[in-house]
């Protein structure tokens, strides 16, 4: 699965640098961070709508070309910022040895200090 991810990484670099007439991914690089965000925004609306009309038809269809866009719009932004898939893959690595409850202390914690 993270093959996916690391050629779809090279492909959002290599867009990256394309001109915005030339690119989709370009364009929203050249709009900036803010135009980025509102479609991840978009995309995650489209996804809750999608999951919630899924559980009610049965057919999940939708909600996965509607997280596809959820993801795809998620590592444009990461890579805007200058971080990939690999970043959130080594932080989701970080919690196999912990229940989902210690984590959210942990959070806590750290927001305390």
């Amino acid at each position: 699965m993270s093959d996916v991810l690391t050629q779809l990484t090279r492909v959002l670099e290599a867009r990256k640098q394309a001109t915005a007439d030339d690119s989709y991914v370009a364009s929203l690089h050249a709009k900036g961070l803010n135009k980025i965000l509102e479609k991840v925004g978009e995309e995650s609306v489209e996804t809750i709508l999608a999951a919630r009309d899924a559980e009610l038809s049965g057919n999940n269809e939708k909600v996965i070309y509607e997280t596809a866009d959820l993801w795809f719009h998620s590592l444009v932004m990461l890579s805007h910022l200058g971080e990939n898939a690999d970043a959130v893959l080594a932080e989701l690595e970080t919690r196999f040895d912990l229940s989902g409850l210690e984590e959210k202390a942990q959070r806590t914690t750290d927001k305390e200090n």
